[in-house]
């Protein structure tokens, strides 16, 4: 039983969400306000973050990038009734792994759910008895230790960016689409979420790169998707 906190002010919302995912056997603490939300959230005591974009007290995407800065890598879903490209793409920018545009569908809420949550337990079961560090250049990357050192320094990256790297990095050379990511790193494809991926790539560049306008690790090959570079030293 996973313990999940869901940060939305309009009181029918907030519990239809609850409800939902209460029905998938998980503990569910609900709140309606930023600033509550936030101060329950940097406790580091849940698995799960739902957050809406507008919220009293501190908005959604503030209460994101703070927790992203504070070193917060709990997998965080957004909803919001703004449903431009914008809007979007600002919310992902925040350091949210997800996002639902309202109205949503209860299936999907539950299966994106489901999803993040199965991911996040795999990322804390080890998977290899003894653990197979890549090295690209200044770059060590330890899957099983969930770890990421890059030029002797230790870089944090949320649980969604961890997979994302991991799953470029052990196919170097090969060129997958922005659909192809979605469905293998997030583990669904809906059309119109491709800005998840792409948001993506962009905090992956932030912190990786010396130059992210002229990326050395995650290339964009253009017109259909990224790879990740295989020329790089091993």
């Amino acid at each position: 039983m996973a313990r999940l906190l869901v940060i939305e002010d309009d009181e029918d919302i907030n519990a239809l969400v609850s409800l939902n995912l209460e029905a998938l056997n998980h503990e569910v603490v609900r709140v309606r306000d930023g600033k509550e939300g936030f101060e329950l959230a940097r406790s580091g005591q849940f698995d799960l973050m739902v957050l809406d974009l507008m919220l009293p007290g501190m908005d959604g995407l503030t209460l994101c990038q703070t927790l992203r800065q504070q070193g917060c890598i709990t997998p965080i879903m957004m909803l919001t009734a703004r449903n431009t490209e914008v809007d979007r793409v600002v919310g992902l920018e925040s350091g949210a792994d997800d996002y639902l545009s309202k109205p949503f569908s209860v299936r999907e809420l539950q299966a994106r759910v489901k999803s993040h949550l199965r991911r996040a337990e795999l990322s804390r079961q080890s998977r290899q008895p003894a653990p197979a560090t890549l090295t690209f250049g200044a770059m060590q990357l330890d899957p099983d230790r969930r770890e990421l050192r890059l030029s002797g320094r230790d870089v944090e990256l949320t649980s969604t960016e961890f997979d994302l790297l991991c799953y470029l990095a052990r196919h170097p050379g090969r060129v997958f689409s922005r659909e192809q990511l979605l469905e293998s790193v997030w583990g669904y494809q809906h059309s119109g979420y491709q800005h998840t991926v792409n948001s993506h790539i962009n905090r992956l560049r932030a912190k990786l790169e010396q130059d992210p306008a002229n990326p050395n690790y995650v290339l964009t090959v253009w017109g259909v998707g990224y790879k990740f570079n295989d020329k790089l030293s091993h």
